[in-house]
């Protein structure tokens, strides 16, 4: 429930608070006063499109402010700490901030918040009622959305099994389609993957063989070089003809510096050095010879290697840039090629699939349409008698559900017929029904739909338009009736429904010659017999206008919600 809204430079609104509270709030002024800026501020709060047109002129922004109180709501109160906002001692702050240059910002229970997440979490607690609203009634959409949810509970879960099926037989229906349509383009595919998978399986290659064989290949072009390089070096090191070699230098050294090696303990290490020197020199000339005995010169061998080698190459021209991103790529297209040759027995799992979608898709409909037109029953009956109440007693309200191709709504057409007068035609509610029959129809559709909506506040802005006389009291009886279950607050012109207000609120306006401001108050008892004969007949001092103003509050006395 609203506890208070407070508006600062909003519209003709500089700066005022309005308390509310449980019951019936209505709001009253003069044209121009600036009556509509509630419902705006109230559009704000729950998300509602920034108009910085809607800024007062001279200010650099406009704020609105609302004070809900949570207790009750959980899932409110759970939506609020989702957000990161804070509800204390029970009570929540909803504030909306919109610049003059368009800028919006959000809050919620002191959190700053993208405006999506304020709609989130406010709309689901106010139901707002306009002009407007009363042509959207005249939508087939806004019709059997009605219906939904005067049907509650039955009509909810068979429209969320039916939504549920047609959403999976529309993903499996274009599935089924996407492969059928694309048969050819993965034929031609598996082609590809079969004939490169072929050449591989023919080449055979063995992990990393293109590092060896590169390795193999040039061991065997240099094999003449590479022994002779060896020959001489192992000559080097160790002579086979008797000549100088780096062996038999070493040793002459090493024999030098070992025969003084008593007489100074430094040129004995430096012979111990040179005998090291000496075996690694005899051990790498061994080496270095038996190298050149294995150094194959080998034509036949060396051609082998290199056709082998360009085999590996033509692989990875095409399928990677070494052996081992071939071989990844050959398993990664066997999988494919697997999935590729199953297309023929997916069509068939996805035309069975279809199949029983279709099916339950059927049966769904079925039930729900069934549901429906139980509820449509129900609703036709409980709005007539509204309408009766509304001084409309010969009219009958008949809600048609009829079959239509399946949709994501269902498989039905909803249709609110009225015949406003006996023995008149049940006619749809956009072909003859008048502003004020559809402002009654509006509201006898929401007083029934009040015990099963789970919203705690209704906002009705002159919803009571081209209604009056005695059909002006019964819309009063009724908004009191309402809101006897629920917080309701109404902008009206008729002093008929504001004699029925448990709260009466007066937007004043004030103007200095140049600015022009308006302010909110809550009449006592006495301001209200006042601003009553003021609607009544324009004059808030005349004794028949006050007398008469005094009948009305009397009369609605006895209805108030809090009276």
């Amino acid at each position: 429930m609203i506890e208070e809204i407070r508006i600062s430079q909003l519209g003709v609104i500089d700066s005022s608070t309005l308390e509310l509270g449980p019951g019936l709030t209505v709001i009253t002024g003069e044209t121009g006063a600036g009556k509509t800026m509630i419902v705006t501020a109230l559009g704000l709060l729950l998300g509602g499109r920034a108009d910085s047109g809607a800024v007062r002129t001279g200010a650099k922004q406009a704020r609105v402010e609302g004070v809900l109180r949570a207790e009750g709501l959980e899932h409110f109160a759970a939506a609020v700490e989702e957000a990161g906002g804070e509800v204390e001692d029970g009570l929540v702050v909803l504030a909306r901030n919109v610049a003059a240059e368009g800028r919006s910002r959000a809050f919620v229970g002191g959190a700053s918040v993208p405006v999506a997440t304020l709609t989130e979490v406010a709309q689901p607690l106010v139901a707002v009622h306009g002009q407007s609203d009363q042509h959207r009634l005249l939508l087939p959409r806004a019709q059997r959305e009605a219906l939904d949810r005067f049907g509650g509970e039955p009509v909810a879960a068979c429209l969320e099994e039916y939504g549920d099926l047609y959403r999976r037989l529309g993903a499996t229906t274009r599935e089924l389609q996407e492969v059928v349509t694309s048969a050819r383009e993965r034929a031609r595919e598996a082609d590809l993957l079969r004939f490169g998978l072929t050449e591989i399986e023919e080449v055979d290659p063995e992990p990393g063989e293109d590092d060896t064989l590169a390795a193999d290949e040039a061991r065997l072009g240099f094999a003449d070089t590479l022994r002779t390089a060896a020959e001489q070096a192992r000559e080097a090191l160790s002579s086979d003809t008797g000549g100088a070699d780096a062996l038999a230098t070493t040793s002459a050294a090493r024999g030098l510096l070992d025969a003084v090696r008593d007489h100074d303990a430094e040129a004995a290490e430096l012979a111990d050095r040179l005998a090291e020197i000496t075996y690694l020199v005899s051990d790498v000339a061994a080496d270095v010879a038996s190298y050149a005995s294995r150094i194959d010169t080998d034509p036949a061998r060396l051609a082998a290697t290199s056709e082998r080698r360009a085999s590996l190459v033509a692989l990875t021209r095409k399928y990677g840039e070494s052996i081992d991103e071939v071989l990844a790529w050959a398993r990664d297209a066997s999988a494919r090629l697997l999935e590729l040759d199953s297309t023929d027995e997916r069509i068939t799992a996805l035309t069975e699939e279809r199949d029983r979608l279709q099916a339950q898709l059927s049966t769904s409909a079925v039930a729900l349409s069934a549901a429906r037109r139980e509820a449509a029953g129900r609703l036709q009956t409980q709005v007539t008698d509204e309408l009766t109440l509304l001084a409309m007693p010969h009219a009958v309200v008949t809600i048609d559900v009829t079959s239509i191709e399946p949709a994501a709504h269902g498989a039905d057409d909803v249709t609110i017929l009225l015949a406003a007068n006996a023995g008149s035609e049940p006619r749809p509610l956009s072909k003859g029904a008048s502003g004020g029959e559809l402002s009654r129809v509006m509201l006898a559709i929401e007083v029934a739909l009040a015990g099963t909506s789970p919203v705690p506040t209704f906002v009705f802005d002159e919803v009571d338009a081209g209604v009056g006389g005695a059909a002006a009291v019964e819309v009063g009886r009724r908004l009191a009736q309402l809101a006897r279950t629920a917080q309701v607050l109404v902008v009206t012109h008729l002093p008929q429904v504001a004699a029925y207000a448990d709260r009466h609120v007066l937007v004043r306006k004030a103007s200095d010659g140049t600015v022009t401001s308006s302010g909110l108050s809550v009449l006592d008892d006495a301001a209200r017999e006042q601003e009553l004969s003021r609607m009544l007949a324009g004059l808030s001092d005349s004794d028949t206008a006050l007398a008469h103003a005094r009948e009305l509050l009397d009369v609605s006395k006895a209805t108030r919600a809090l009276g």
